[in-house]
């Protein structure tokens, strides 16, 4: 089964993206949303992560505390590259697992139309990936989800509250290598206009 990631960057719009692919029955893996639950369910995580840093990382009831390991690492590429070297492989791990899950539920059935092609695929949802050697490597394509900077700026401070001059420093701060994208997903219309842009982009990819 081919692996396409679906990335963007802040306020592009690339959750919108997958929950429509989902919905057309399409594979997706939030990666972000996965780790989290993997903090939680995977104690050799927090084991990791505490002896790399020499402090406790846990709450008084023994959950992540997960301002605490956002204070560890601020500031500090060292130290976030210490933390993505423990949490990104057992993300990738449970990916392997979720997907061959998948691939053996659609050996049974036929991908019509639903699948924009003949062969079924699923999306790994990431907005870190073209910055990840490690992640890019387990896809076979990647799609960039893209809008104009002011569209992405309000739809960011309607979605979280945040002050724009906040927004725009983490803006710049994310990096896309569009060299590394094969296919872009224009997401600056009516949800209408995005229901008919994703089925043509991915059926162009698939015809590649």
């Amino acid at each position: 089964m081919r692996t396409v990631a679906v990335t963007g960057g802040i306020g592009a719009g690339k959750s919108t993206v997958c929950a429509l692919l989902s919905r057309r029955g399409v594979p997706v893996y939030d990666s972000d949303s996965a780790a989290k639950r993997l903090y939680v369910e995977d104690d050799s995580i927090l084991d990791a992560i505490e002896e790399a840093f020499g402090r406790s990382v846990r709450t008084v009831d023994r959950k992540p505390d997960f301002k605490k390991i956002a204070s560890i690492v601020f500031s500090s590429q060292e130290k976030l590259k210490a933390l993505e070297s423990i949490v990104h492989p057992a993300v990738m791990r449970d990916f392997r697992h979720w997907k061959a899950s998948r691939e053996t539920f659609f050996d049974s059935i036929d991908a019509g139309d639903t699948f924009f092609g003949t062969e079924p695929f699923c999306v790994l949802e990431s907005a870190i990936i073209l910055d990840k050697p490690e992640i890019l490597s387990s896809v076979d394509n990647v799609v960039l989800v893209d809008a104009p900077l002011q569209t992405r700026l309000q739809r960011a401070c309607a979605r979280d509250g945040s002050d724009p001059a906040d927004v725009l420093r983490r803006m710049a701060a994310q990096r896309l290598d569009l060299s590394k994208v094969d296919a872009v997903i224009r997401n600056d219309g009516s949800p209408e206009e995005l229901d008919i842009e994703v089925p043509r982009v991915f059926r162009a990819l698939r015809s590649r």
